[in-house]
C-alpha cells in the first residue's frame, strides 16, 4: 500500500504545477519567463527577500509559488524575454548573496515563446534540473532537455488510493495517463486510446489473470502495448506464465516508486 504521506506530497507538488500552468494560460502575454530558485538550507525569510527585490523594480509583474522542497520557489515573469529573465536571475543571485552571508541560491531559468510550452512536465524538469547543476549556479533551461515524446500509459488498478498515486506520479514523470478500475474497461480503453504501456494489477473485476493478459495480446491495435504487471501475487508459477504470455515486467506490491519509474522507462525506451 502507498503511504498517505507520499500520496499527499505528490498531490501537493502536482497541484503547484497545475496552479502555475493555469496562471500562465490567463496572462495577457504569449511570451513568459520562469525562474526556479532553490534556497534549500537558507533562512526561512528568503521568499520574502525575493519578493522585495522583485517589487523594487518599477513595472515588473511577477507571481511566486513555493516549490516542493522548503526554501525553493517558482517565479513567473509574464512578457519577459530570455535576456530579461536572465537579468532577473543574476540580480536575485547578487542581492540574496549580499543579504545572506556565505549563501548563494541555485537558479534554473527559461523564457517560453508560447504559453502552451509551460506544462507541468516542464516545470517538474526545471525543478529537478537544479539538483543536476553545481550549487550556486544559474542554469538556462533549454528545449533540448525536454523529453521528445510523451508516452501513453494506461493504469489498471482496483484500489482507488493506489490508482490515484500512480496517475499523479506518472503524470509528473511526463507521461500521458488514463485509468481503468477493472479488466473489461481496460480492454475497451486499449483499443480506443492505444497506450504505449499498460501498468496493471492482475486481480481485477470482470476479467483478470492470464485470460486478461491473453486478451490484450489479441486486441486490434496498430502496436501491441508493453505490459508491466504491478500486483500482490507472488506465486512463481504465475510470474513465469506472465512472462511466457508476453508480459514485459512484473513488480510485486509493496513497491518502490523510484524502482517503478526506472522499470517503466526501461520498458518504454
Amino acid at each position: 500500500m502507498v503511504p498517505n504521506t507520499a500520496l499527499q506530497s505528490e498531490k501537493e507538488q502536482y497541484s503547484t504545477y497545475l496552479d502555475i500552468e493555469q496562471s500562465v494560460s490567463g496572462t495577457a502575454f504569449e511570451t513568459n519567463g520562469i525562474l526556479f530558485i532553490s534556497c534549500v538550507g537558507g533562512p526561512s525569510y528568503i521568499e520574502k527577500q525575493v519578493r522585495g527585490i522583485l517589487e523594487s523594480q518599477p513595472g515588473l509583474s511577477f507571481e511566486i509559488w513555493s516549490g516542493h522542497e522548503e526554501g525553493s520557489m517558482f517565479v513567473l515573469l509574464p512578457g519577459q524575454s530570455l535576456d530579461a529573465v536572465h537579468f532577473q536571475g543574476l540580480l536575485l543571485k547578487q542581492r540574496l548573496g549580499e543579504i545572506v552571508t556565505d549563501f548563494v541560491p541555485s537558479i534554473t531559468l527559461a523564457s517560453f515563446a508560447q504559453r502552451e510550452e509551460i506544462t507541468q512536465q516542464v516545470l517538474k524538469q526545471m525543478e529537478e534540473s537544479v539538483n543536476n547543476n553545481p550549487a550556486g549556479d544559474i542554469h538556462i533551461f533549454s528545449r533540448e532537455e525536454l523529453r521528445s515524446t510523451r508516452s501513453r500509459v494506461l493504469i489498471v488498478e482496483g484500489d482507488a488510493t493506489v490508482r490515484e498515486f500512480l496517475q499523479i506520479r506518472l503524470r509528473m514523470q511526463g507521461y500521458e495517463t488514463i485509468v481503468a478500475d477493472n479488466g473489461l474497461s481496460a480492454l475497451e480503453l486499449i483499443e480506443k486510446w492505444e497506450p504505449d504501456l499498460i501498468l496493471t494489477e492482475l486481480n481485477l473485476y470482470g476479467i483478470d489473470g492470464l485470460p486478461y493478459i491473453h486478451h490484450i495480446q489479441q486486441l486490434n491495435v496498430s502496436v501491441v502495448p508493453k505490459i508491466v504487471v504491478l500486483t500482490e501475487q507472488r506465486v512463481e508459477q504465475t510470474i513465469s506464465l506472465c512472462f511466457q504470455n508476453g508480459v514485459d515486467d512484473y513488480i510485486t506490491k509493496p513497491f518502490s516508486p523510484v524502482e517503478l519509474d526506472a522499470r517503466i522507462r526501461r520498458c518504454i525506451h
